[in-house]
C-alpha cells in the first residue's frame, strides 16, 4: 500500500501485448511523502490495467487528489538526464485504489510537490 497525491490526471494508453492482443492501461504518478524526514518525498509510477478493480475509479483521479493505492511495487532502475547517474524508481501496479481527498473538477489545483519528474517520460513495456 502507498498514499500520496497525483501528479496530473491519469493518462489512458492503448498497448499491445506480446500474445498480439490489446489492453488499456492508465498511467499516473503519484508523490509520496518520506515517513522519516516528512520534507522530503519521492515518486511512484502507477500502472492501472482496465479489468482491475482500481479501473472504475479512474474518473475521480484528478490530480492533487490524495490516494490509497494496494498493488505490487517493483524497483524501476533508470539513468539520471541530468547527470547520467544511475537511480531507482519505483513502479506500481495497482490492484484497487481508495480515494482519501478527491479534487473537484471545477477547483483550482495547487501543485502538490513541484516538478520532481526524475526520468521523464517512460515507456511502458510489452506484457504477456
Amino acid at each position: 500500500m502507498v498514499s500520496g497525491n497525483l501528479a496530473a490526471d491519469a493518462e489512458i494508453k492503448t498497448i499491445v501485448l506480446k500474445s498480439g492482443g490489446k489492453a488499456d492501461v492508465a498511467q499516473a504518478t503519484l508523490y509520496v511523502r518520506g515517513v522519516r524526514n516528512r520534507e522530503e518525498s519521492f515518486t511512484v509510477s502507477l500502472s492501472i490495467w482496465e479489468k482491475s478493480v482500481a479501473w472504475r475509479k479512474l474518473p475521480y483521479l484528478k490530480k492533487g487528489s490524495l490516494i490509497i493505492c494496494t498493488g505490487s511495487v517493483e524497483p524501476s532502475p533508470f539513468t539520471s538526464k541530468v547527470d547520467n547517474s544511475p537511480k531507482a524508481g519505483l513502479q506500481m501496479s495497482v490492484l484497487d485504489i481508495d480515494l482519501d481527498i478527491i479534487r473537484n473538477m471545477n477547483e483550482p489545483v495547487e501543485e502538490v510537490a513541484g516538478d520532481q519528474s526524475a526520468d521523464g517520460d517512460r515507456e511502458l513495456a510489452e506484457v504477456s
